[in-house]
């Protein structure tokens, strides 16, 4: 109840301040009783006595899609209270600066003490111009965050080669293109997996990846096979957990962190030594928590890990 007080407190628009109120109070149960909070709080106790940490972590703004387009800025002020140093936006109505220009997006960020690290876009629209925009304030990525399911090899023979011409733009403007997994990406065409496919076609100098932890798990694959196999490749990721109890053929399952079956201590420890440098929160189910009170659940249990 203190943190909300402080929140609506700091609000300048009354109406902002009255869109977000019912988003905070983790007022559901999970399946143990415990609320979200509570049960990451316990996790985040058991994995500080591993001895493992995490100095830095990102949210996805797609987290809070459903309160972020109200009010931009008062949504990123409560992110760098509950922890967060790393902003990944994506692009919405507003663009991917939120209705600020890059460099108002920057400077904001920077009074809040967080770094942009990168934005999911439409790289079928303007994509040069974005990344100018983002090479201008040092974002250093640019992320394509779906393509779908195609129906032939070919398909993404097109798709590798829009990849690799995104990644030499990027680079022009000082900055580097990734690629975003869902569970399509680990399935089999014409006796490829399609994720190795686009990881072997792609210029290794100018296209990094981004392994939506919780994707490469509901597609069946091993996400630290993965990282052992492809090692530098994956620069970011998606930190995302599972729901426990839920059929393999269930694709939206996302729980607070340390709810779910995902081990990410261990995880999160390969993934390390084999160059990832981004870990970003995302998650697009509430049954524990609201959006804004499951980011805060989902920071408690992400500031325990010591890697």
């Amino acid at each position: 109840m203190q943190d909300r007080r402080k929140f609506l407190k700091q609000s300048t628009k009354a109406a902002v301040a009255a869109a977000l109120l019912p988003y905070y109070g983790c007022s559901s149960e999970s399946a143990n009783g415990a609320t979200g909070n509570e049960d990451a709080a316990a996790a985040a106790e058991k994995m500080a006595e591993t001895g493992q940490k995490l100095d830095k972590f990102g949210i996805q703004l797609w987290t809070l899609r459903d309160i972020i387009a109200e009010d931009p800025k008062g949504v990123l002020k409560a992110l760098s209270e509950f922890g967060y140093k790393q902003i990944e936006s994506y692009e919405g109505k507003d663009g991917i600066f939120w209705g600020m220009t890059n460099t108002e997006y920057k400077a904001y960020l920077d009074e809040l003490g967080m770094d942009a690290i990168s934005s999911h876009c439409d790289i079928n629209k303007d994509f040069e111009q974005k990344a100018q925009q983002a090479g201008e304030i040092g974002m250093p990525y640019l992320i394509c965050p779906y393509i779908g399911m195609k129906e032939s090899l070919d398909d993404y023979k097109r798709v590798v080669d829009q990849f690799n011409e995104c990644g030499a733009i990027a680079k022009k403007y000082g900055l580097r293109f990734g690629y975003h997994n869902h569970d399509y990406s680990f399935q089999e065409l014409e006796g490829q997996i399609i994720q190795d496919y686009m990881m072997e076609n792609t210029d290794p100098d100018t296209v990094d990846f981004e392994m939506d932890i919780y994707w490469v798990v509901t597609g069946g694959a091993d996400p630290i096979e993965y990282l052992e196999k492809y090692p530098g490749r994956f620069k970011l990721s998606h930190v995302k957990d599972r729901m426990k109890d839920v059929p393999a053929e269930e694709r939206a399952a996302s729980c607070v962190l340390g709810n779910g079956t995902i081990d990410y201590p261990k995880i999160l420890d390969v993934a390390e030594k084999q160059g990832m440098a981004y870990y970003i929160v995302e998650q697009e189910r509430y049954d524990e928590c609201a959006p804004i009170d499951c980011a805060k659940a989902d920071a408690d249990y992400l500031k325990a890990i010591k890697i």
